[in-house]
């Protein structure tokens, strides 16, 4: 005959089981919750601040600069060019440093933000920003957006049903 105390052993074990795998499972979701509000937080920055500026940001990245020099001369001259290029370069910083922390999965990174990004990278970021590391005697400047742009580029070529 089993004793009620043996039964109520294995009911409370039982219960700490499934206690504890509820608690996981609501740990996950809510992290998975605030990973999507900050990344539409960011989308919403994003769009906001280069709304803001009544600019086409296609008709600035498009262009693709020749280095250091030209990059400066844009941003001395060409209001719309250093407010894009300040914003998507501030924005590409931060994006990475949440790629490279794992809070973002490049794949959403892919899915949202592809084409602009890697425009940008390629026509203006990528020219100069040897240079300006060297100028600005800055060698981190702008380390995490080419973390970000060289990650997605990498996760755009095993995934060719998203390239852009």
């Amino acid at each position: 005959m089993v004793e009620y105390q043996t039964i109520s052993i294995v009911l409370t074990g039982i219960g700490m089981i499934i206690a504890l795998t509820y608690y996981g499972l609501q740990i996950r979701n809510q992290n998975k919750t605030r990973q999507a509000q900050l990344f539409m937080q960011m989308h919403m920055y994003r769009t906001n601040e280069l709304r803001s500026y009544n600019v086409r940001v296609m008709d600035v990245i498009s262009k693709k600069i020749s280095g250091f020099q030209e990059y400066k001369e844009k941003m001395e001259n060409d209001e719309n060019f250093e407010k894009v290029n300040l914003c998507l370069f501030n924005f590409n910083e931060a994006l990475g440093v949440f790629v490279k922390a794992g809070y973002f999965d490049i794949r959403n990174v892919a899915l949202m933000w592809a084409g602009v990004t890697r425009m940008y990278y390629e026509n203006i970021f990528e020219p100069m920003i040897d240079e300006a590391r060297v100028f600005y005697d800055f060698p981190r400047l702008g380390s995490e957006s080419e973390y970000l742009c060289k990650t997605l580029i990498k996760y755009m070529d095993e995934h060719p049903g998203l390239k852009t």
